[in-house]
């Protein structure tokens, strides 16, 4: 027999992504982007999403037109130039000079990393830079190029971060985001309490949309979760640290989040 689900009972994302006649991938940077806002957790521990919102999206002037236009994405170099009009050699250089920013990554069959872009972002940086899209690169991207660099990991993490930061107010929620991008050995340091430490794993953000989950390929993209040039890692133990510092008044408080 089919249960009827209540007008107003929260939904799964599946549903919720159905109701807004979007895919799942959709869905999922609408959500990360912050288009689409999450309710409560089920006792699973599932992200609900409640009417009240969907009715708030369909709301929305050019719906659903308009919402898709802002998760639209170009995966790789190739769909990215063509959105650019330039030459896939040209893109890939804007990209490792920090000039664009990636919104996600898949692995491929090969291990190779295939960055995703916001169309919406890349059209609006062609109306912003059109100098950048001919001619001869400008010294400082030249440098970068003579030196190896390749921002878009680290480009991609800022913007992770900021997002999940974004989301929530929760002082261990943040500083488990700060926490997670960190190496282990700068969050044992940071965090030498050994139960602050499990609190933060468990208050830890889930890996982001198409995070691949066959091994192989997940080695390769665990590598794009963690901090590494060392002024970067400076920087996120920093943050956790000014985050720990926020919440240390609750750490023996019972009925708070830090541990009793």
């Amino acid at each position: 027999m089919k249960v009827e689900t209540p007008a107003c009972a929260p939904l799964s994302g599946i549903r919720a992504a159905g109701e807004l006649g979007l895919s799942r991938g959709e869905f999922a940077r609408a959500v990360q982007l912050g288009l689409v806002r999450p309710g409560s957790r089920s006792a699973g521990g599932a992200v609900r999403f409640t009417r009240a919102e969907l009715d708030r999206v369909r709301a929305g002037e050019g719906f659903p037109r308009e919402l898709r236009a802002r998760v639209e994405t170009a995966a790789g170099a190739d769909a990215g130039a063509r959105v650019l009009e330039v030459g896939p050699s040209r893109f890939t250089r804007l990209a490792r000079c920090g000039r664009l920013t990636p919104v996600g990554y898949r692995i491929n069959r090969y291990r190779a990393v295939v960055w995703l872009y916001l169309a919406a972002e890349l059209r609006e940086f062609a109306a912003r830079e059109p100098g950048l899209l001919s001619g001869a690169a400008p010294p400082e991207d030249r440098e970068l190029m003579a030196a190896g660099a390749d921002l878009r990991p680290r480009r991609w993490r800022e913007r992770h971060v900021g997002l999940l930061l974004r989301r929530t107010a929760d002082p261990w929620a943040r500083a488990a985001v700060l926490a997670s991008v960190l190496p282990e050995e700068e969050v044992r340091a940071a965090v030498p309490d050994p139960a602050e430490r499990i609190l933060l794993a468990a208050l830890a953000p889930p890996p982001p949309y198409g995070h691949p989950r066959v091994p192989a390929a997940e080695a390769v993209a665990r590598r794009l979760l963690l901090a590494e040039p060392p002024e970067e890692v400076r920087g996120y133990r920093a943050g956790l640290d000014r985050a720990l510092a926020g919440v240390s008044g609750q750490s023996n408080s019972t009925g708070e989040r830090g541990p009793t």
